[in-house]
């Protein structure tokens, strides 16, 4: 049983599935570092200094405290119902960016296994009697008069 798994795990198709994986995830986080640290802090000063992670509607005070609340985490902090839609819009803005990272990915690995047209069917073909060439669609070979 153990060898059967060993010969499992070494199959080239699992070894790839593996790093496939862990380099998505590495890039999951880049982009989320890129999405969170860079990019909306952008987008919110171009909107109106607002910041995205702490944008949220509470649907339902806390047990602990009354709000308003400060931010989401003061929020969560005191218990209260909350419908985080600034989060939310981050999480969409990544998943944008890898889907567009793994389209490009795609695209470009598609053009390097690009099929070659077929060859073009011969123009001409050779007399059997003289053996030069003549249009494929000819009847009589136009060397030797011979009817093809």
């Amino acid at each position: 049983m153990l060898k059967d798994f060993k010969a499992f795990i070494m199959r080239g198709n699992v070894v790839d599935l593996a790093v496939g994986v862990i380099i998505g995830a590495a890039f999951g986080k880049i982009v989320d570092s890129l999405v969170n640290d860079v990019i909306m802090p952008v987008v919110g000063l171009a909107i109106g200094r607002v910041d995205f992670s702490n944008l949220f509607l509470v649907l339902k005070e806390g047990a602990k405290a009354a709000g308003p609340y400060a931010s989401l985490a003061e929020a969560k902090a005191a218990g209260a119902a909350t419908l985080n839609y600034g989060p939310f819009i981050n999480t969409i803005v990544v998943f944008l960016i890898v889907a567009a990272a793994v389209f490009m990915m795609v695209r470009a690995l598609n053009r390097l296994h690009k099929k070659e047209a077929p060859a073009a069917a011969p123009a001409t073909r050779e007399c059997p009697y003289c053996l030069m060439a003549v249009p494929v669609a000819a009847r009589k070979c136009a060397h030797c008069t011979s009817a093809l």
